[in-house]
């Protein structure tokens, strides 16, 4: 697994009261005759399985006894009914075909989510559809050589035939389709292969043939126009037909070398071919436009010879046709799929009576006109005849007789079908007319679902509105993963400004609907940088929350998607905990004394201690007139912090030896680390973290609260402060391996000659053993286990007898409750760095993630298990908006003396915000006398307003929404405050040039002037949000 392939998080919203079928498109099918089972492939990434009651192995026998133009719409005939048998979502995106192998036990199937996966529907162990193979780009088509091989060959737009072992083997063969001609094309859209060969064609309109032993490239056939898009090899591989977008199907001879017919039955791009026929003599084909041809070349001297007759039309292109039978299915662009009753091609074809054969046809043709097939029904007057109008022209070459009026003496009346081609494109009389298909509606239709195919994120990135493939609209929640309501048929565009909002939320979610289902992407480089405000929730319970409390959108999310595995989590570190400290009281001695009495007999050579009670007494040796330098380590127990090292020791004197990390500085940036977090009441100091460049910058914004923090600019900040602030980063940093912090920091001077990480090595370089140091830390779920486990570890060599857990999830107060449905789906997937593909990792549902552990723990990424089991997300720097605040027509005071009014803050600052803020510069703190007078403190919302672009900012709007919604433009938003005059206002005294007062309860804390800095929160945390180092 590359260090540079990031991992995801997916999860599908269940769609309501879905049945069994496909959702979207059909592009593969393939059926199993002996056990009467047509498997299908759609673009929603399912296969579904459907049981056809049919009998699809029809002896020749019976086949003479069975009208072939049955009426199907007939009062007494009963199709038989097809019934849903199982499906599975076997991809996260297109599926583009599918073959059974291994005597149908094996259904294989290849997707855009570039993977080829192998299902086993009939095997007992009931195992989802396993990965054999993984493309670097789309794979759009698979091939099975033959019933009796155990590999299938594959291929795609990474212009790669790969050949990969069913038995789980991996790859046994690539062919990389274009180097050999030194080309960067080789897309693969058609692919063919047999025991010995493999065929392949594509955009460059080139038939490829492929040992597919060795892989080296055998011939290639050059003649088609336009892309190849379908191919058959006869069982010898000498015969290859080819179906391409140049409306021709052509056929080509190994043993010749070249082309040796062109087909052109179709009017329309050519997309699928079908045959059963170890010959191809009798071959289905089916194009764009719909029509599906059945061709039959059986006992004709001349390919084109043969007779073509229009079976069916689809209502759409023809994606794939299969045939069993007597019957024919077709997979299109619908959700459906269509069953046909087929053609028999030897009957005879019934004439209209104006036309006659002209004799001189008859006589030079006859010779070239093949005899019926050999399976062909017995030709008497009750058997139904071919309609005339169904006949296709087999190709431009092909015979075909001159029509004349009945009136001619020398005509004939009926002959065979194979002389007759497209009387559509030669009749010049007024009744004749266009194809006639010979079944007009299908046999049976397997009925398919309604897919989502168009969606619109709303503004408050919470909510979706899609379209469905029956053109309903309906509202989506994103994070209760529920259909919220439905609009009914309308257009998308006009239900959009009904629902949407001023909001403006970071990008948080990837949203899309490719698979007919509302798909949800998480990454960690983006999904957490959504907030929204507590107050804006509706929700059933009553949670106190915090005034301008916000809460993160992916953690929440997050948090309740993986519910059960967290409690799955806690249980296994209940176990583990309990586990440790049974083996550490096994471990320990039996009965051991409780004290060890030290004899009374002095000992020659040693000293009792002269200062402090005898109990504690240390024995000292007696150095005979030698003494250890002044500076030496102390040897008393409980000496916390060491002394300087002695001159022999050659510690820190030695210009030839490099400094440990136990000396110096380092000593002291490690009692530095562990004290700030002690001695300062908030995670989050006023003091600015030091960016890469050695300037203030900005601190993280954190999840707990202050009430003693005050607005401070960067030039009141001390070294302590400083100090404290680097400190806390990089205990922060080794918490969460953000490897851009670590880039930016270590450019600094300081940082690089304190490096966090060998500090942190250094303090517990005394309670840790080598073996433990020496430990691999996977970077995976399991490995943030790991290191819990291991701090556990590290407690009890300390001598701790009980172990609090460190698994400590969110709470409720923070991630209020959700309950998305059990059967929403949650995928796992990698991306490829190599390509455009993602690979599915994991794929479970809501109600399985707990019975899944394991393999979540395998293949999840350490930054999941932080969210969830230690409710920590990546430091991130937040977004701020720059903004100028200024009077309205001066009629106020202003906010600075010196004119600075150019201000920022975090872009989810709320206007309320701006208010107070405002109120605490133009007029002094009222009197408690004046509050009394006044029924209690008006809020600067109720008497002060905000303008922007002469429209008024309401108090809840946030410095993003303002700007998006409202300024929208570049540069500062300018801003303009003005009494309402609900109050009257006390102009305040004029503030010194430069002076920052402190911060009255109540402050904002808003930064002023060009850099950027903090502000305080007040004791009330009503500035909360406020230009603070990262969103929550």
């Amino acid at each position: 697994m590359g260090r540079n392939a990031r991992k995801r998080i997916s999860y599908v919203l269940p769609l309501a009261n879905s049945a069994g079928g496909h959702r979207l498109g059909v592009n593969g099918l393939a059926v199993d005759a002996a056990n009467s089972i047509l498997y299908s492939g759609g673009r929603d990434g399912v296969v579904c399985a459907w049981d056809l009651h049919l009998d699809l192995q029809r002896s020749d026998s019976d086949s003479h006894d069975r009208d072939p133009f049955a009426d199907s719409s007939a009062p007494n005939y009963k199709p038989p009914a097809t019934q849903f048998r199982q499906q599975v979502q076997a991809h996260t995106h297109w599926i583009n075909d599918l073959v059974l192998a291994q005597g149908n036990q094996a259904l294989v199937s290849a997707s855009s989510d570039i993977t080829v996966k192998v299902w086993r529907p009939a095997s007992q162990d009931r195992l989802p559809p396993q990965t054999i193979g993984l493309h670097t780009d789309y794979v759009k088509r698979v091939a099975s050589p033959g019933v009796y091989e155990n590999w299938v060959a594959s291929g795609g737009l990474d212009h790669k035939i790969s050949l990969w072992d069913l038995n789980g083997g991996g790859q046994k063969l690539q062919i990389a389709v274009g180097d050999d001609e030194n080309t960067a094309k080789g897309s693969v859209y058609a692919l063919a292969a047999t025991p010995s060969i493999i065929a392949s064609g594509g955009p460059e309109s080139i038939v490829r043939i492929w040992d597919s032993r060795t892989g080296k490239r055998i011939t290639k056939f050059v003649g088609h126009t336009d892309n190849v898009r379908d191919i058959l090899v006869t069982q010898d591989g000498d015969t290859i037909l080819t179906a391409s977008s140049d409306q021709t199907v052509k056929v080509w001879s190994m043993t010749a070398g070249r082309c040796m017919y062109t087909l052109s039955m179709h009017n329309d791009s050519v997309w699928s071919l079908f045959s059963n026929d170890p010959r191809l003599s009798v071959f289905h084909s089916a194009d764009r436009s719909g029509i599906v041809a059945k061709s039959d070349v059986r006992n004709c001297a001349e390919m084109d010879e043969g007779v073509s007759v229009a079976v069916c039309q689809e209502h759409e292109g023809v994606n794939k046709i299969f045939c069993a039978g007597d019957y024919v299915w077709t997979a299109t662009s619908s959700s459906s799929i269509n069953r046909w009753n087929d053609v028999e091609t030897a009957a005879e074809v019934a004439l209209p009576e104006s036309y006659k054969w002209h004799r001189s046809s008859v006589t030079t043709m006859r010779s070239r006109y093949p005899s019926p097939p050999s399976t062909s029904p017995p030709m008497s007057g009750t058997v139904p005849k071919i309609p005339f109008k169904a006949l296709l022209r087999m190709s431009n070459t092909a015979p075909y007789p001159q029509l004349f009026s009945a009136g001619d003496p020398d005509a004939s009346t009926v002959y065979s079908l194979a002389s007759t081609r497209k009387p559509s494109e030669v009749f010049t009389l007024a009744d004749a007319g266009a194809v006639v298909p010979c079944r007009t509606l299908p046999d049976f239709s397997i009925e398919g679902q309604n897919g989502l195919i168009k969606h619109h994120l709303l503004n408050d990135r919470r909510r979706v509105l899609t379209v469905d493939t029956a053109g309903e609209v309906i509202l989506w929640d994103l994070l209760q993963c529920i259909p919220v309501k439905s609009f009914g048929k309308r257009h998308l565009d006009d239900v959009v400004p009904e629902v949407n909002t001023q909001e403006t939320v970071s990008h948080w979610c990837t949203v899309d609907t490719r698979t007919g289902s509302l798909t949800c992407v998480l990454e960690e480089n983006y999904c957490f940088d959504a907030e929204m405000y507590a107050d804006d929730l509706e929700l059933e319970g009553k949670i106190d929350f915090r005034e301008d409390q916000r809460i993160n959108l992916g953690k929440w999310v997050l948090r309740y998607l993986f519910s059960n595995l967290i409690d799955e989590e806690v249980k296994r570190d209940e176990d583990f905990r309990a586990s440790l400290l049974k083996e550490k009281s096994s471990t320990s001695r039996a009965n051991p004394p409780r004290n060890i009495q030290i004899p009374e007999t002095r000992i020659n050579g040693w000293n009792d201690a002269t200062s402090g009670p005898t109990s504690g007494s240390t024995i000292r040796a007696n150095t005979n007139g030698f003494h250890l330098p002044v500076h030496t380590p102390g040897m008393a127990i409980g000496l916390a912090t060491p002394g300087i090292a002695p001159h022999s020791a050659g510690h820190g004197h030695n210009p030839l030896l490099t400094p440990t990390t136990e000396e110096g500085s380092q000593l002291e940036k490690t009692q530095t680390q562990r004290s700030s977090t002690q001695e300062r009441p908030d995670y989050f100091s006023t003091a600015p973290s030091t960016n890469g460049g050695g300037k203030p910058g900005t601190p993280a914004e954190g999840s707990t609260d202050s009430n003693h923090d005050t607005v401070q600019s960067p030039s009141e900040e001390t070294p302590a402060n400083q100090k404290k602030s680097k400190a806390l980063f990089s205990k922060k940093f080794n918490m969460s391996f953000n490897m851009k912090k670590f880039g930016a920091q270590s450019s600094t001077p300081e940082t690089t000659a304190k490096p966090a990480a060998v500090d942190e090595k250094s303090e517990d370089s005394d309670s840790r053993s080598t073996k433990t140091d020496e430990k691999v830390i996977e970077d995976s779920f399991f490995g943030a286990l790991q290191k819990i486990r291991q701090a556990y570890d590290d407690q009890l060599n300390v001598g701790i007898t009980s172990l609090n857990s460190q698994i400590a999830p969110s709470l409720p107060s923070e991630t209020p409750v959700l309950k998305p449905p059990a059967s929403t789906v949650i995928l796992i997937q990698e991306d490829r760095p190599d390509s455009g593909g993602v690979a599915d990792l994991f794929e479970g549902k809501v109600s399985s993630t707990g019975h899944q552990a394991d393999l979540i723990e395998k293949v999840a990424p350490m930054w999941l298990a932080d969210v969830l089991l230690r409710n920590q997300i990546p430091l991130k720097d937040i977004v701020k908006v720059s903004f100028i605040l200024e009077p309205y027509q001066n009629l106020l005071p202003s906010i600075s003396s010196d004119g600075n009014n150019r201000l920022n803050a975090n872009r989810m600052l709320r206007a309320r915000k701006i208010l107070t803020y405002v109120a605490e510069r133009i007029e002094p703190p009222p009197s408690k006398e004046e509050e009394e007078a006044a029924g209690g403190p008006m809020k600067p919302e109720e008497y002060l307003e905000l303008y922007c672009q002469n429209q008024l900012v309401t108090p809840t709007m946030t410095l993003a929404s303002i700007r998006a919604h409202i300024w929208r433009g570049g540069g500062d938003v300018v801003i303009f405050y003005k009494a309402n005059g609900r109050k009257a206002i006390k102009h305040a005294p004029a503030l010194g040039a430069g002076s920052t007062p402190d911060a009255a309860p109540g402050s904002t804390g808003v930064s002023e002037g060009e850099a950027s800095s903090d502000g305080g929160r007040s004791s009330l945390q009503s500035s909360r949000g406020i230009v603070e180092g990262r969103a929550l």
